[in-house]
């Protein structure tokens, strides 16, 4: 049997003690499925005294992240910190300035510096893997980068946030306000105190970044995608969705056009009776479309300790199993050298139409009002019609618009126009509406 791979860890939260546990484990297992012993030989964390759960007996105790990856003796260093920039950012580009592998489940550093770091990797002859970067245990990364090698891909969306996910299925299922299943899933665990790298839809435009990367061979572009979160997304709109027979889902879409790619982020309603609309909870899912395969549609945990240890166990294993001087997968899927300019897509139709709520003044004329408004910018409607609201005054009402294809830009340019009206009350609500394929 070849030699041990001597691995060092670099953060000791709940991925990676989680990751210690199994490794230390199912030692024996990993020996006879990687061809070669896993050893953990290095580690550094915040806190040296903190008891976390496993034996740190025989590994070697670093200060800073920094200084293991300069000088640990080790073959693979893992990053499990966190944050673009930084202690992780730095000891990632010292390890692979240094010839050795790295694995991390770091997407915000991947978004900011990924094409940077691919580079170093392909040219010091090191791998970078980070599959638990994009969907936790979902084995996106690899499907993308090696599994559909030969496909052309033309669209990659899905569920990459599992807070907002479980926030917007609470919503639907015990019809709470938004404030409401927020508090609930700080009090589990699943957001953050400050959640608004979640809920603002940060965190899955850097995941949405790295999916574009490997399935369209471009630049990964962070700052090019269209953003939007989820706090303004009441529970009328869950209501009017289920009515209408969608639910709303927080999706992160990346497409190939004529033009270029489109990448967006945002609150989606989803037909009822499709897969993806039936991912509840913290759960991820993640489709994607391409010429010879057709539609995958992967879901599984998004998140947790035991969901990342494993995928950034499985990228350490794969490392074991390769062998010296192969020929190495490129880190994203195409060599850093040959990845294209991203080029953004011009604006066009979106084919699902919108959803648009409005509440108004209840008074003659409103109805008319607001049609002209949608002609005005060429906007066809599907349906305009009045809904019930429980907490409604007599002297107002909510009118729900559903439209056909059309561009974001008219839609804007519409509902600019309505708010310059006397007869709006607060602030008009606009979703887009999906109509996945894998179903």
């Amino acid at each position: 049997m070849a030699d041990a791979l001597k691995v060092g860890i670099a953060g000791l939260g709940t991925v990676g003690a989680s990751l210690v546990k199994i490794i230390q484990t199912r030692a024996n297992e990993l020996a006879v499925t990687c061809g070669r012993a896993i050893e953990i030989t290095a580690i550094t964390a915040r806190d040296r005294n903190r008891d976390r759960g496993f034996d740190m007996s025989g590994m070697a105790w670093f200060e800073t992240p920094e200084k293991l990856a300069a000088e640990a003796d080790i073959d693979v260093f893992v990053e499990l910190m966190g944050g673009a920039t930084g202690a992780a950012a730095d000891s990632v580009r010292i390890a692979l300035e240094r010839g050795l592998h790295v694995v991390t489940a770091n997407k915000a550093l991947l978004a900011a510096s990924g094409v940077e770091l691919a580079t170093i990797a392909e040219e010091k002859g090191a791998l970078l893997n980070f599959e638990a970067a994009v969907a936790g245990g979902i084995p996106v990364i690899k499907a993308l980068r090696e599994s559909l090698t030969g496909n052309t891909v033309s669209r990659v969306y899905g569920i990459m946030n599992g807070t907002c996910n479980y926030i917007l299925t609470k919503m639907e299922k015990e019809g709470l306000s938004f404030a409401e299943c927020l508090k609930e899933a700080q009090r589990l665990g699943y957001a953050e105190a400050d959640p608004a790298f979640d809920i603002e839809g940060n965190d899955t435009a850097h995941k949405l970044a790295i999916l574009t990367t490997l399935a369209f061979g471009t630049k990964i572009a962070a700052d090019e995608i269209y953003l939007e979160g989820i706090t303004n997304i009441s529970i009328d709109d869950i209501l009017a969705a289920a009515d209408l027979g969608y639910r709303i889902k927080l999706l992160g879409v990346a497409q190939r056009t004529e033009s270029g790619i489109e990448q967006r982020v945002h609150p989606t309603m989803v037909p009822h009776d499709s897969v993806i609309a039936q991912v509840d909870g913290v759960t991820n899912a993640v489709a994607i479309e391409s010429d010879i395969l057709g539609e995958l549609l992967m879901v599984g945990p998004g998140a947790g300790g035991n969901a990342t240890a494993s995928a950034v166990l499985g990228d350490i294993a794969d490392i074991a199993k390769s062998q010296p001087g192969a020929q190495r997968v490129p880190v994203l899927g195409t060599p850093a050298v040959a990845l294209a300019p991203y080029q953004k897509a011009r604006m066009r139709s979106h084919e699902g139409g919108y959803f648009i709520r409005l509440t108004v003044a209840d008074r003659t004329g409103v109805f008319a009002s607001v049609a002209a408004r949608m002609a005005e910018n060429n906007i066809s409607l599907e349906s305009i019609v009045q809904r019930p609201k429980p907490a409604q005054t007599d002297t107002s009402k909510t009118i729900i618009l559903v439209t056909h294809a059309t561009t974001e830009a008219s839609i804007r340019k519409a509902v600019e126009g309505i708010k310059q009206e006397t007869y709006l009350v607060g602030e008009p609500q606009v979703i887009r509406i999906e109509r996945p394929r894998a179903s």
